[in-house]
């Protein structure tokens, strides 16, 4: 069993708190050093990618660094996600560590928040990361994620201040009203410099609608493990709802060849939803059964 990407959340603290996002219901939790290299350990028979979160910002941490240095000494790439609002907290050096593949950033998080902090406060951090990078020349990725173009939640008067200010800061020209009707995944701002969009989604919960049966790329693609040690079978399963097993009482290898994992694996194979929870998420109907996970 192979993954793209295995979800290790080094905290459950994101600083925050958007609308967009689920109320967090379990206890704020930093996973330690010591047993994220354990559970790294055994994560790098099975993927070369480690996304650094669920539902915490990993850029909360004063000691992110060694998280990171963890990572490059076993040969694995990471993923950051980040609102943007701790850029600062982090140095470059950091930011731009060795085993670090892509910076993800939600823009939309700025508009989202009650803050003290004007756009310009928010969005120039932002923009001196990419000028960095381009001056460092650094050959990671910073995806700047704007995932806000649905129509009930619609962020036009948002988007429009931020294209503009794009538009300036790249030299590249962004029409709202193009980007809304062609509804393009990605523009290149710049080298390796990505303005991604997509929409709001519902986070799965035992209180939404019953959406039935239909695949998914958990245990497919990618696996999660909390901040608590929890091994759970999606990236957006951020309470541990479908607690897999516990990496502090059994090893990565036995969980997964656990029956429930297994149960729910053939399941999605077949087209079924074994889990409540997963009848009830309605992330896995919106692409048509095209494989995508959250990046």
């Amino acid at each position: 069993m192979k993954f793209y990407r295995i979800y290790i959340e080094l905290t459950n603290v994101c600083g925050l708190s958007c609308s967009f996002c689920p109320t967090k219901n379990l206890p704020s939790k930093q996973m330690e050093l010591a047993f994220f290299e354990s559970v790294v350990s055994q994560a790098a028979a099975y993927t070369k990618e480690i996304a650094c979160h669920v539902v915490g910002d990993p850029l909360t941490l004063p000691n992110l660094s060694g998280y990171l240095d963890i990572l490059y000494k076993h040969g694995l790439r990471a993923i950051l996600t980040t609102s943007g609002y701790f850029l600062k907290k982090q140095p470059y050096d950091t930011l731009f560590h060795p085993s670090v593949k892509q910076i993800n950033i939600s823009l939309n998080a700025f508009n989202k928040n009650d803050t003290r902090l004007t756009f310009e406060q928010y969005i120039s951090p932002v923009l001196a990361l990419c000028e960095e990078k381009k001056k460092q020349g650094k050959e990671l990725f910073i995806n700047l994620r704007v995932w806000n173009l649905d129509e009930m939640m619609s962020e036009r008067s948002f988007n429009e201040t931020l294209f503009k200010r794009l538009s300036q800061a790249f030299d590249v020209p962004l029409s709202l009203d193009e980007i809304y009707h062609q509804r393009p995944k990605s523009i290149r701002l710049a080298s390796k410099v990505l303005l991604h969009f997509d929409e709001y989604f519902e986070w799965p919960s035992l209180n939404n609608p019953f959406y039935g049966d239909g695949t998914c790329q958990g245990l497919q693609s990618h696996i999660a493990v909390l901040a608590s040690g929890k091994v759970v079978p999606c990236c957006l399963d951020s309470d541990g709802v479908i607690e897999l097993g516990d990496l502090h009482e059994n090893s990565l290898e036995s969980i997964l060849k656990g029956n429930r994992a297994q149960e729910m694996l053939a399941g999605f194979k077949a087209g079924k939803a074994v889990e409540e929870l997963c009848q009830k998420c309605s992330y896995k109907e919106r692409f048509n059964g095209e494989l995508k996970i959250r990046s």
